[in-house]
């Protein structure tokens, strides 16, 4: 596996621990030439010291705002030319609505949630798209609460599985430009948004108790599965969401 040549675009690092700078760190070292983007001016300040001496260009993308995330294309596009790969790891909700039962939710809030989380990578892939002019992967990061009630992700949960439908939708609209769609769906590890989740410690020893290898899985371990699946290697797969999480989907 070797994405040696290849041109991408991640989007959502908000620090050392941040799955898409896993992503995009692996990325550099089996390499690619990579973009990636935080959230606003105060996040550069804990992402540049990790962008700056890997030598991967940055760029401030709020998706709620119009227009970023076309200038954040552009700006990818004018530094690398082309996108072979993107990188889709943001999710977000109100704090009001992600602690609250699911059927207390505000719509606004639920409506933001899916804005930010899930049809983000909807804009995102048609923008990017007429760049892909090679083919390429698209990937997203999902989790096992789309498919299952789990205890405290609350309105996370129908968000990611109306992420997980839009992979589907997606890879078959983009087939015939040869563009491949993912879903990585990783267990739980310590990351920003994972904070904001009420029990999260408890969620993670649940998760270990359940998983077949009996631990949590690591940044690079998730960022190795994304990164495949941006490879040529994975060339023949494409509408899937694709499990790291120790085994843990796989136990009832």
């Amino acid at each position: 596996m070797s994405l040696a040549g290849k041109k991408g675009l991640i989007v959502g690092v908000a620090n050392e621990h941040s799955i898409a700078w896993g992503c995009a760190e692996l990325a550099k070292l089996q390499g690619a030439d990579v973009v990636v983007s935080c959230l606003n001016e105060k996040a550069t300040r804990f992402v540049a010291p990790l962008t700056e001496p890997a030598g991967i260009a940055l760029k401030p993308c709020n998706v709620e705002q119009p227009g970023e995330l076309q200038a954040l294309v552009d700006f990818a596009v004018e530094k690398l030319g082309r996108l072979d790969f993107i990188v889709h790891s943001i999710a977000w909700a109100p704090l009001e609505d992600l602690h609250g039962r699911v059927i207390d939710s505000s719509s606004t809030g639920f409506a933001r949630a899916m804005e930010v989380s899930c049809h983000s990578l909807a804009e995102l892939a048609k923008l990017c798209a007429p760049h892909m002019t090679q083919g390429g992967a698209i990937v997203t990061m999902t989790y096992l609460g789309a498919d299952e009630a789990v205890p405290h992700y609350g309105l996370m949960g129908p968000v990611k599985a109306a992420l997980e439908s839009l992979v589907r939708y997606m890879a078959v609209e983009l087939g015939p430009q040869r563009i491949r769609v993912h879903a990585v769906s990783p267990g739980p590890i310590h990351t920003r948004a994972a904070s904001g989740i009420a029990g999260f410690d408890e969620l993670v020893d649940a998760s270990v108790a359940k998983a077949p290898l009996g631990r949590l899985v690591t940044l690079d371990e998730i960022a190795q599965l994304a990164n495949f699946l941006c490879s040529d290697a994975a060339s023949g797969m494409t509408g899937q969401t694709i499990y790291v999480d120790g085994g843990c989907h796989a136990v009832a």
